[in-house]
């Protein structure tokens, strides 16, 4: 396929993302039709779907175009990586083996204009409010990065960040996430923590950075992932007014400070109880206490783009859930090598809750083995809910190709393993008050005894563009 002037390879930022895909058809869509940024953007948004990227150029009251859905299809992620749907988790798993460490530069182009206080960041970014009950505008795409005080090391992860008011943000952090442990130590030295928020990236440093323990230790830095996708080192940046660095081709950043001891109710400026849509599907609760960062600079490159997400939808499941791919794979492949095929952390449980593992027995001494592999998947991502086990015919990426293998291959009585009083997953909504789930195993593969007597129909391989017809994708 000719895509233009920009390759996967190419790409080195949001801008050059954004070029590529606008040279393969149906991959960007463009209105210049004026949009608020509170609700109505997000619900226009939401009507697109995953079928394109939509880059909003008129967004009322602000000079700054904004796009959403870079990630929002699993087919658009692959491109932009240079792989294939199913190849994604395997060649970020390869990515993590084959690590290549950032770099610093002395002058950045997140850096071409340089915004100190006074300012109102509701004035400067159009960040959205998704509904009309949100807490606040939220950024939603801000890579936010940190040394750990006692030691140094640098981690990157994407919390959500609210405007409380014209220089201040609130961070909500899932329990575990590395860099609320680095605040957590700064706060007992009585210290703020610097922090930079770096907004419109390369796709590839926002998938490398939504890796989780135990895959990535506490101190690991996500961009050595993102510098071995796309093999050379992501690049660096002092701040200009705190001691962090940022994504030096990032189109804004935000510097600040969270600061040891001050909170915020996460809705103090509208009350309604709620923060914003989160993944699982539900309206998120606000939060009663969050840090804050005070802002202490904004930066951004000239006619910047800001990047966001609107969700639940698919481009937060492509972001946690390809990596979440990567980890299974690397965990079961160590423990036993060969069986697991294929795995897809299906978009109903946002990337997060649900796995589907393709299994592929290689002889009777493999019977026991599927199950062992979903207790490993258990491990190595400790919010995933559900695993269900399919066979190596089965489409992992086709959903009603798994409801059939649920189906004809599985009794409840039998192929149900309970795992009941495990810790489960924050934002669970159906998380007992104890804060502990049941993880379930479906087991809908065939024994092996069994499979030659249940195999399924097979058609003659044939090339379709000798009648003129076009495959069908699922």
């Amino acid at each position: 396929m000719d895509t233009g002037s920009v390759t996967a390879a190419g790409i080195q930022d949001l801008r050059s993302a954004l070029e590529f895909l606008a040279s393969i058809p149906g991959q960007l869509s463009t209105t210049r039709q004026p949009v608020d940024p509170h609700a109505e953007l997000a619900a226009v948004y939401k009507r697109v779907g995953a079928s394109s990227a939509l880059l909003f150029e008129n967004v009322k009251g602000f000079s700054i175009p904004v796009v959403a859905g870079i990630l929002a299809s699993r087919e658009r992620t692959a491109l932009l990586v240079g792989s294939t749907i199913e190849r994604l988790p395997f060649d970020l798993l390869d990515a993590l083996n084959h690590t290549c460490a950032p770099v610093t530069v002395a002058t950045a182009p997140c850096q071409e204009v340089v915004i100190r206080p006074p300012f109102d960041l509701r004035r400067l970014i159009p960040a959205p409010t998704h509904t009309l009950r949100d807490a606040g505008p939220y950024i939603t795409m801000g890579l936010v990065r940190a040394r750990d005080p006692e030691t140094g090391e640098s981690d990157v992860t994407i919390h959500r960040l609210c405007m409380q008011g014209p220089d201040t943000l609130s961070i909500y952090f899932v329990p575990g996430r590395h860099i609320d442990q680095f605040r957590a130590k700064a706060e007992r030295q009585g210290r703020p923590l610097p922090v930079s928020v770096s907004i419109g990236l390369d796709p590839a440093i926002y998938l490398a950075a939504c890796f989780e323990p135990p895959t990535v230790p506490l101190g690991f830095d996500e961009l050595t992932v993102a510098g071995g996708l796309r093999q050379r080192p992501v690049e660096l940046v002092d701040c200009v007014s705190v001691a962090a660095q940022a994504i030096a081709r990032a189109e804004i950043v935000i510097e600040g400070e969270i600061l040891p001891g001050v909170r915020v109710r996460e809705d103090s400026q509208t009350l309604t109880g709620c923060s914003m849509p989160e993944f699982p599907g539900l309206m998120g609760v606000a939060q009663p206490e969050l840090p804050v960062i005070p802002v202490t600079a904004v930066t951004h490159r000239r006619d910047p783009i800001l990047q966001t997400i609107v969700g639940p939808a698919e481009e937060h499941t492509n972001l946690v859930g390809i990596p979440t791919e990567a980890s299974i794979l690397r965990a079961v492949e160590n423990s036993m090598p060969g069986l697991l095929r294929g795995v897809y952390a299906h978009s109903s449980g946002g990337g997060k809750y649900l796995a589907i593992l393709q299994i592929g027995k290689r002889s009777a001494g493999d019977e026991g083995r599927q199950r062992q592999a979903a207790l490993t998947a258990f491990a190595a991502f400790p919010e995933l809910k559900h695993v269900i086990l399919v066979d190596e015919d089965v489409n992992i990426f086709d959903s009603n190709d798994v409801l059939w293998a649920m189906t004809v291959r599985y009794q409840g009585d039998t192929d149900t393993v309970f795992i009941p009083g495990v810790r489960g997953a924050a934002l669970d909504p159906s998380r007992p008050p104890d804060g502990t789930t049941c993880k379930t195993i479906f087991d809908c593969t065939v024994p092996f005894h069994l499979k030659e007597r249940v195999r399924r129909a097979e058609f003659l391989d044939v090339d379709l563009e000798k009648y003129g017809l076009a495959p069908t994708h699922h």
